[in-house]
């Protein structure tokens, strides 16, 4: 009699080869319900897991790269530990590389090819100036994460990929404030050449303005300095001593990346500028910190571990025979603290 193969068990389940892996190796991220459906469906089908080849493919040494744009944002740091975890639970060894602000991630990742057997690669933050023609020479599944605008020169069906949307959370938090009464709402944006996150959120923050009856005035937008265009605590604070320096008015930040907002909130201490009663501030990303800063930062929390799962589920799913890219956009929320 021919030996179930894990595919053809994901087939009657419904779902993809990487589910049923994880439903076979008691991992977390999966209900138990579905866990328990699927084990079922194993005992049905007299399927026996090949533990001699998934020993072997440990000992392969076969590598998932993690190009990261932002290593210094905290943000990170937690979609890293759950990906490494469920990289290693496949049995593959992850490759963690830091990818320079200046740098194309599309040439890093051609590079690494060359230099390490990957079977797969994970593209973390950055912007979307990777071209159709560069990324056709990478010849593994890749999945694009927390990078809110679709590549450029490149099929859907080609890849994958996890955010939410920039735009729409971008407009929800300005639309916050607003409705809190703040007129005069400075914007501490991305680089001014951005075509991906920061670029999305500072259109999701004009039509919010728009709707509420505010005049847009470049004024309030602080971006990224060109030397340095990096979302860090210190250019949040750079920004916001540029805006109290230059005698601007304003009564709310919107920071578009939690460390920007804690920067700036350190300025306005400086200047003995009281927050939230002279000026609010709102952050995006609802890193740890956010939580434990005084005052604690209102902001927009991105469901960090779940869409880290994802982003790996989506690439192993690709390699172990589901076979179909897919696109997952999820929702934001935001949590008020003492910032507003």
């Amino acid at each position: 009699m021919e030996q179930i193969t894990i595919r053809e068990v994901a087939k009657a389940c419904g779902v993809g080869v990487s589910t049923v892996s994880r439903a076979i190796n008691d991992h977390p991220n999966i209900s138990e319900e579905k866990k328990q459906r699927i084990l079922q469906k194993i005992a049905e089908l007299g399927y026996v897991p090949n533990n001699s080849a998934r020993n072997l493919k440990r000992t392969e040494g076969r590598n998932i790269a993690v190009l990261v744009k932002g290593m210094t944002n905290p943000f990170f740091n937690d979609m890293i530990k759950v990906m490494e975890a469920d990289i290693i639970d496949h049995g593959y060894s992850m490759v963690l590389q830091h990818v320079d602000p200046s740098e194309d991630e599309a040439d890093v990742a051609l590079g690494l090819t060359k230099e390490k057997r990957l079977c797969g690669i994970i593209f973390l933050g950055g912007i979307a100036t990777r071209t159709g023609e560069k990324l056709a020479n990478i010849k593994v599944p890749y999945v694009v994460s927390t990078v809110g605008a679709p590549l450029r020169k490149v099929r859907e069906k080609d890849y994958s990929s996890v955010s939410v949307d920039d735009e729409v959370e971008g407009h929800k938090a300005t639309k916050f404030l607003t409705d809190k009464g703040r007129r005069r709402i400075a914007i501490f944006a991305g680089a001014a050449n951005d075509t991906s996150v920061g670029m999305l959120r500072l259109k999701g923050y004009k039509r919010a303005l728009s709707e509420a009856g505010i005049a847009f005035d470049e004024a309030l937008v602080r971006y990224l300095p060109d030397e340095d265009p990096e979302y860090s605590y210190e250019n949040g604070y750079l920004a916001a001593k540029r805006l109290i320096a230059d005698g601007t008015e304003f009564d709310a930040i919107f920071a578009v990346a939690d460390v920007m907002a804690v920067g700036a909130m350190r300025a306005l201490y400086e200047k003995n500028i009281s927050i939230p009663h002279d000026c609010s501030v709102m952050g995006f990303d609802g890193i740890e910190l956010s939580e434990y800063c005084t005052p604690s930062l209102t902001t927009v929390v991105q469901p960090i571990k779940t869409m880290a799962s994802e982003t790996t589920g989506l690439l192993f799913d690709v390699l172990e025979g589901d076979g179909e890219h897919r696109h997952l956009v999820f929702e934001g929320k935001i949590k008020e603290r003492e910032s507003t």
